[in-house]
């Protein structure tokens, strides 16, 4: 385990007054660790902390910020092993996906970095009106103050270094709420955060974590002093924070039910090893995962052959094992509710091309054939290693279907048509659209987020740094 203080990360030191709750590894039911919960007087200790940072962390100079950040991404590095350890013990995702969470986070780091110098206003030509001539204005990009982060469980030191890391480099101190079942990676950022800091001038209280229990995070949330949320997580929740926290600014990156298009044209082989690929990473427990795959019908028959000769390649077993590519969900209560909408799915006509079945613990990598548009399989995120296929006659209503959805994050098109290849970018209503590649590609420093159901706001570091932060104007007539 982790060499860090026991306890939460609240105010100068860490607290230890916090009750305890087991860790589960998701594989066994075995017990990693003990970790520390927050009750509510936790959160309201770290609120008043964050906030007495306020002035603090935004007088710190961008090369202290910067500092701090690549000290953090420093740090990190010769962890790696370790830290893919912990991650592969409390998410349960395969040791391969843990790798690629730990890699990105560390570039994560380092790519914020580098946006602090970007972080500038501009001159305004106020002479442009009569009333303006003589005069001198300039905007500049301020700190929007105490920013609440919250974190989804699935990638748990990923997704609190796109909360943390971008605060930082915008000035803000934040206090980050980890998901209950996957705290411990996030506890032992914070330490290597918060030493980083302290080393170059900043007070610990620029980073704080709380756990706990839904009415921690919405003491959080909902205290009307924060400048911020940045949530990460279902769209239920996402959308009851933004009406909790109103008029304060929330970055909502919430749930999709991913499409994948197979044009007619398309390269199948390429078609379906992208299905293969990013309809099972994460365990299927990711909001762009491929989902939904829509088929153009002259191609649909060659394509479900290509899918189900291949299926068997998605190893199931122990995420410890190299060879694994399929580990369990997160937990039981996950595991229960998709087999009950794989059973509806099937009860209204769907066809089970494979899977369907739990073993060893895992939902069995699943293919479903003609879901009807009103099951969850397909119109909800089912967030887990299942895919659903559909054919349609032709492109534009391919389209039309990815756009018959609440949600609205990635999704993706096969084609070798440079024509369809910008109908598609033109027409589809989404966040994000990919081209010949899985709708859960993501470069860390591109703008990610959604539209509809699916959030808004966009994360990445220079767009998260502009969200959290605010246009102040100067306006100056010289004597």
């Amino acid at each position: 385990m982790p060499d860090h203080p026991a306890g939460l990360p609240i105010g100068p030191g860490w607290v230890d007054d916090t009750d305890l709750a087991p860790v589960v590894f998701p594989y066994d039911g075995s017990i990693v660790a003990q970790a520390p919960v927050g009750r509510v007087e936790h959160a309201e200790a770290a609120l008043e902390a964050g906030l007495a940072a306020v002035r603090p962390a935004g007088r710190l100079t961008a090369a202290a910020r910067r500092a701090i950040l690549l000290d953090v991404e420093r740090e990190l590095v010769p962890l790696r092993e370790q830290m893919i350890d912990l991650l592969v013990a409390e998410t349960g995702k395969t040791r391969s996906d843990c790798a690629v969470e730990f890699d990105r986070t560390v570039f994560t780091w380092s790519a914020t970095a580098e946006e602090v110098s970007h972080a500038h206003g501009e001159t305004v030509p106020l002479d442009l009106q009569p009333a303006g001539r003589g005069m001198i204005g300039f905007w500049q990009r301020k700190p929007i103050g105490l920013v609440i982060g919250i974190a989804g469980f699935n990638a748990p030191l990923l997704l609190a270094s796109h909360k943390i890391a971008p605060s930082i480099a915008a000035g803000c101190p934040v206090v980050c709420k980890p998901a209950p079942a996957t705290p411990l990676a996030t506890l032992w950022l914070a330490d290597i955060v918060r030493r980083a800091a302290v080393r170059h001038g900043a007070p610990a209280e620029i980073l704080q974590i709380v756990t706990g229990p839904p009415d921690v995070g919405s003491r959080l949330t909902t205290d009307p002093r924060i400048g911020a949320v940045s949530f990460t997580g279902s769209a239920a929740v996402g959308h009851a924070i933004a009406r909790d926290a109103a008029p304060r600014r929330t970055l909502l990156e919430l749930g999709s039910n991913a499409a994948l298009v197979v044009d007619a044209d398309a390269d199948l082989d390429r078609a379906a090893d992208a299905v293969l690929r990013g309809g099972f990473y994460f365990n299927g427990q990711a909001c762009i995962a491929v989902q939904r795959v829509i088929v153009c019908a002259p191609v649909l028959e060659e394509f479900v052959g290509k899918l189900g000769a291949r299926i068997g390649e998605l190893t199931v077993g122990d995420p410890r094992d190299p060879a694994t590519r399929v580990a369990p969900l997160i937990d039981q209560a996950s595991t229960d509710r998709v087999l009950e909408w794989i059973t509806e799915a099937e009860r209204a006509g769907a066809t089970v091309l494979h899977g369907g079945r739990v073993v060893d613990r895992t939902v069995e990598p699943t293919i479903l054939l003609d879901v009807p548009e009103s099951e969850k399989a397909w119109c909800e995120e089912i967030f887990a290693p299942v895919v659903a296929i559909r054919s349609v006659p032709d492109l534009p209503t391919a389209l039309e279907a990815v756009n018959r959805s609440r949600y609205g994050l990635q999704a993706s098109v096969f084609t070798r048509s440079l024509a369809t290849a910008f109908a598609a970018i033109e027409e589809l209503e989404v966040g994000g659209v990919v081209i010949n590649e899985v709708p859960g590609f993501r470069s860390d420093v591109m703008p990610y987020g959604g539209v509809k159901d699916s959030g808004t706001g966009r994360e990445g570091p220079r767009f998260a740094i502009e969200e959290l932060t605010v246009t102040r104007m100067a306006v100056i007539r010289p004597e």
